[in-house]
């Protein structure tokens, strides 16, 4: 149960990919690509589910469901969108397979089962939704339609990485409609709040709210709004994302509604997601050499109480003393665990579960009973304390608060930490490899390209919050109002 191969500050991917596996999160699947999420790793993204559908629901959302194929015809209608995924399409062209005639233990593709048009399977949704939507929308009294829906989505990626970057993977995308350009930016910067709120408050991890640069803005959006969160290596990752697509997709597929003036408009639209490389982020910004640590809020098992025995009279007594531990911890909502298995010593148990980064652990024995006390282990700071039966459930209960605190607290102070200004372009190279670095940029597709075909650096984002100071672009020395976030990225 020991990351002794990997240390994290030698061999991140090796580090990352170990944890993902051994803390039983996900592994590769038979099809290259793809991923088995396991039970445990499963749990957690059901707790961030929980989090964030009650959220949608909260601003007004309404789940659906639509379909997994898309007709090419449909995802070919609003262009930006079709080019900008056309090279990860999946592509379904026969619906049949038959034996093969000259080998009977083989099958092949029905060459007369060939679909009269190829389906895309989705890479995301807008264009089988917006295609619905016009069925739907008829008159300013049918708007705004304010949807999501939990789905599997695939992009034939080259390079993948469990959570982060794999064929198919899961998310929710939200996709509303309006009746005008204000409703809907209003609708996309919501979302973007409801992202920033859950990333800090839920995975306790600090994000930076910004825009997107035109070269990194989604295909088929006018403006696309992100979070962006620093990981242990200081690279980047684009946490979640909140698109204003203006009328594109309206155009696209026609879809116009009656104004109260009874003339015929275009409708607006956004779209928004947030998917599983979230569990890609909660691995890369809390975790350390000895496994996984999740934040309280995001944990399958809060506690788990370790009995430390030598006979069954040892573990029949430590019971009877658990038990109501368990039921109390459990009235407070704290999810609780007891490892009363035979199979493991107590060593092999607390190594497994750090490793699953279980917050807080309990130790149990026969002589704590007769003392009264109990053992309390906290999984972030690893610091262990003794605490007395009567004051446990208040103990716990403030601690797993303050986990959830100091574990966003610890990651803001690295990311601060591993934050530079530069203005000049020596500086900017001398700083990329270790965060984020705030530079000004002359505002051009060019120049943005130019710079990541010199480091692999990217802009993250314009800062909403961005005070504007006059400076020159650390490339082209052409003018500039305002600094933004470049860094390496995920």
């Amino acid at each position: 149960m020991e990351l002794k191969k990997y240390k994290r500050s030698e061999d991140y991917s090796g580090w990352y990919n170990y944890i993902v596996e051994n803390a039983d999160l996900a592994e590769h699947a038979a099809v290259k690509g793809c991923m088995v999420i396991k039970p445990y790793g499963f749990a957690i993204w059901e707790k961030m589910q929980q989090e964030l559908d009650k959220r949608f629901k909260d601003t007004g959302h309404s789940n659906a469901y639509f379909p997994l194929f898309i007709p090419k015809s449909l995802f070919e209608a609003e262009e930006k969108n079709a080019e900008g995924f056309a090279k990860e399409c999946a592509v379904v062209t026969h619906y049949r397979l038959k034996t093969d005639p000259n080998n009977k233990g083989k099958l092949i593709v029905d060459p007369d089962a060939k679909l009269t048009e190829e389906l895309v399977v989705r890479p995301t949704s807008e264009a089988i939704i917006w295609n619905t939507y016009k069925g739907w929308i008829k008159s300013y009294r049918d708007l705004p339609i304010l949807l999501n829906q939990w789905a599997n989505v695939v992009r034939w990626e080259m390079r993948t990485r469990l959570f982060l970057r794999t064929t198919e993977f899961l998310w929710q995308e939200g996709h509303t409609a309006h009746a005008t350009s204000e409703e809907a930016v209003s609708e996309t910067k919501q979302m973007l709040e409801v992202y920033a709120d859950f990333a800090e408050n839920i995975l306790a991890i600090p994000v930076i709210k910004g825009v997107k640069s035109a070269n990194e803005r989604f295909a088929g959006a006018d403006d696309t709004y992100c979070i962006e969160g620093m990981m242990q290596d200081g690279k980047a990752l684009q946490m979640g994302t909140s698109h204003f697509l203006g009328q594109n997709f309206a155009k696209a597929f026609d879809v116009k509604y009656l104004n109260k003036e009874n003339k015929l408009e275009h409708v607006w639209a956004t779209s928004w997601g947030v998917s599983t490389r979230l569990m890609g982020a909660l691995i890369m910004v809390h975790s350390d050499d000895d496994g996984l640590v999740l934040p309280p809020k995001l944990a399958p098992i809060q506690v788990v109480i370790v009995p430390i025995f030598r006979s069954e009279e040892d573990l029949a007594k430590i019971t009877e003393t658990v038990n109501p531990i368990i039921s109390q911890l459990k009235a407070l909502g704290i999810s609780v665990k007891f490892d009363n298995r035979d199979t493991q010593k107590p060593g092999f148990k607390f190594a497994e579960w750090e490793l699953k980064g279980v917050p807080v652990r309990l130790a149990i024995g026969p002589r704590d009973i007769e003392n009264g006390t109990i053992e309390v282990a906290r999984r972030d700071t690893k610091e262990k304390m003794v605490v007395n039966l009567t004051d446990l459930n208040h103990k716990v209960q403030h601690l797993l608060e303050q986990i959830q605190i100091n574990l966003y607290q610890k990651a803001i102070d690295y990311r601060a930490e591993k934050t530079s200004v530069a203005d000049t372009w020596e500086e900017f190279c001398q700083n990329i490899e270790k965060g984020f670095v705030m530079a000004h940029w002359d505002g051009t597709p060019e120049t943005e390209q130019e710079i990541k075909n010199k480091t692999k650096a990217t802009i993250r984002c314009i800062p909403l919050e961005n005070k504007l100071e006059e400076g020159k672009c650390i490339l082209s020395g052409k003018p500039s109002n305002q600094r933004v976030v470049f860094s390496k990225a995920y």
